[in-house]
């Protein structure tokens, strides 16, 4: 079906801009791309001489993390190690601290997960070179341990830093802790807990919570309850997120009996279940159908003025809704919609729920029970009722929900791609007054068209 150039171009104006190809990769080193303060640290870098920290302190150019990824992009080509000295230099530099994104940029430029060694080749550097390594220096080194996820080289370093006369902090052994247990290496995680009890370093929360984690998912829950004694003894009190970690082992490993009594005793101690904590349990139980259960353990949130969360309420009516439990889902809605969470919040998470279950007739009814009713829904809810329905062949049914929606007030959170695939199968189907009107929304609000869209029309 031809359209009329005047609505095609009306369409055009709309097409968002396409972006610019660029290539892959650029070299840096005094070209147009790079940055004058990168070209500046670059060309002290390329000196080659010892102590180079030294002369970096002599640039007056401005440090940034554009500056910085721009000379490490330069540097891992052919001097990998120069790269990690210029980061580990700018990261004690009194106007940039590095952010965790920039560690991560790090480790992929220097490409230090498949070639962790070089951290090792810098610091032997530093010891030939008698450079005086500072324990902020080491922690650098150890964060981009942790991005590469190399727990070899983060004990290494760990242990290095006694030759250089920096004893390690407590910050410094949470680190490699975590990397030897997120590779299952328990046994040497616990080997630094008492290492670091022995050089009076006192274990924090993160410490102990590091490694009851990872008890817990390795399945050895009576070493993680030991340990918890453990950092009792010590004077490091569990708090909620501790024993949240424990219930959540529990609940993993299917042992709910005693999750549930795990609960009762939590309940019945100072540090009391969050909403973290009882989300685990009702979780546990809906994960083994047992969605009876879960329901009593959200009154039992209640009974406790602890408020559920969304995280709470997707759980228990996901869980409802695969065993077919609907109206027991609408129940829930009913009793605890209004008391701090609003009704169109809990009535989206059933809509996307049925959806989510594949029960896509459901879902579309419960959508147009929310409309009528004039509770919002949500820009996701909107757009993918509205996306399946036009995807159906049912265009004018797409369109009617649109405009019920749009009557809310919230057209403008739908997705920008729903707006394009309802114009043009409007204007496929001949419903051009239709199409006029989603096309006048779409200029007002700015939402550009697809030119996937545009070549439709056009055809």
């Amino acid at each position: 079906m031809q359209i009329s150039i005047s609505f095609i171009r009306h369409s055009s104006s709309l097409i968002a801009p396409r972006a610019p190809d660029f290539p892959l990769k650029r070299f840096l080193f005094f070209s147009k791309y790079s940055s004058i303060p990168a070209q500046d640290f670059l060309a002290h870098l390329q000196k080659d001489q010892s102590h180079i920290e030294k002369t970096l302190d002599t640039v007056k150019s401005d440090l940034d993390s554009r500056c910085i990824a721009q000379v490490l992009e330069h540097c891992a080509i052919e001097k990998p190690k120069l790269g990690i000295r210029f980061f580990v230099w700018a990261a004690l530099h009194p106007t940039h601290r590095h952010s965790s994104y920039m560690y991560s940029k790090a480790c992929k430029l220097l490409n230090l997960e498949k070639n962790p060694r070089i951290i090792a080749d810098v610091v032997n550097e530093y010891r030939a070179e008698g450079f005086a390594v500072s324990i902020k220096m080491f922690k650098v080194l150890l964060n981009l341990c942790r991005e590469a996820q190399d727990a070899g080289m983060g004990l290494w370093v760990l242990r290095t830093m006694k030759e250089f006369r920096c004893m390690p902090d407590t910050v410094s052994y949470n680190v490699v802790i975590r990397l030897l247990v997120a590779k299952v290496r328990l046994d040497e995680s616990m080997g630094l807990l008492k290492e670091m009890r022995s050089i009076d370093v006192y274990p924090d929360m993160v410490t102990y919570g590091s490694i009851i984690k990872g008890f817990c998912d390795a399945g050895n829950l009576l070493a993680a309850l030991g340990l918890v004694s453990v950092m009792k003894g010590h004077g490091c009190v569990p708090n909620s997120v501790i024993y949240s970690t424990i219930l959540d082992g529990i609940c993993m490993h299917g042992r709910l009996d005693v999750a549930l009594r795990f609960l009762d005793g939590m309940e019945k101690e100072e540090c009391k279940p969050n909403v973290v904590t009882y989300t685990t349990m009702i979780k546990g139980f809906v994960d083994k159908g047992m969605t009876n259960e879960a329901l009593t353990i959200l009154d039992r949130l209640y009974d406790s003025e602890v408020r559920p969360n969304r995280v709470t309420f997707v759980t228990v009516i996901d869980g409802l809704v695969k065993e077919g439990q609907v109206e027991e889902a609408l129940k829930v809605i009913d009793k605890f919609g209004g008391d701090g969470v609003r009704f169109d919040e809990l009535y989206n998470v059933l809509v996307l729920s049925l959806s989510r279950a594949g029960k896509h007739k459901e879902s579309e009814e419960m959508f147009r029970t929310m409309l009528a009713r004039e509770l919002k829904p949500s820009g996701l809810t909107a757009s993918s009722i509205i996306k399946r329905v036009v995807l159906d062949g049912r265009v004018l049914d797409g369109y009617f929900l649109f405009q019920e929606v749009e009557k809310l007030g919230n057209a403008v959170s739908i997705d920008p791609d729903v707006f394009s695939k309802l114009l043009t199968c409007l204007c496929q189907e001949n419903h051009l007054t239709e199409a006029g009107r989603v096309l006048d929304i779409m200029v007002k609000r700015g939402i550009h068209l697809d030119p996937e869209h545009l070549e439709k029309l056009r055809s």
